[in-house]
């Protein structure tokens, strides 16, 4: 997760630093479950490859969908996946099938989260024109 939202765009390794020392972001006033969402995007992006860069290839949705697929996994017992198979997910999951990796219902929601956070960056950053300097 960048701190694109606070204008700077520098994703430099001190950024969490910065963003806690001028007052952006106070880590005792963010629930775990956000921590965990904000974590979970750092892992897709240091431990899986999805730079900003990566995820500006996937333009026709595939990140919210992927997030859809997480969370309907994470609905455990909701009849449109009571057929045990997840042949929802099947039908519409976006990437092959060696990137559906389902943990648990409540990191499967983390992982919906943290892509929807990734959708919504890179609709920001499509929606800033190219050489557009913010300040």
């Amino acid at each position: 997760m960048s701190n694109e939202a606070w204008g700077d765009g520098d994703d430099g390794p001190n950024w969490k630093d910065d963003a806690i020392e001028n007052g952006w972001w106070d880590p005792d006033d963010v629930s775990q479950a956000f921590k965990d969402i904000f974590l979970e995007r750092d892992r897709q992006v240091a431990e899986e490859g999805f730079t900003a860069e990566q995820d500006d290839l996937n333009t026709r949705g595939e990140m919210a969908l992927a997030a859809a697929c997480y969370a309907v996994h994470g609905c455990n017992g909701h009849p449109v996946y009571s057929d045990g198979k997840g042949s929802l997910i099947r039908s519409v999951w976006p990437w092959g099938a060696m990137w559906w990796k389902p943990k648990d219902r409540r990191r499967d929601l983390v992982r919906a989260a943290a892509l929807i956070v990734a959708e919504i960056e890179r609709l920001d950053r499509a929606a800033v024109p190219e050489g557009r300097v913010d300040g």
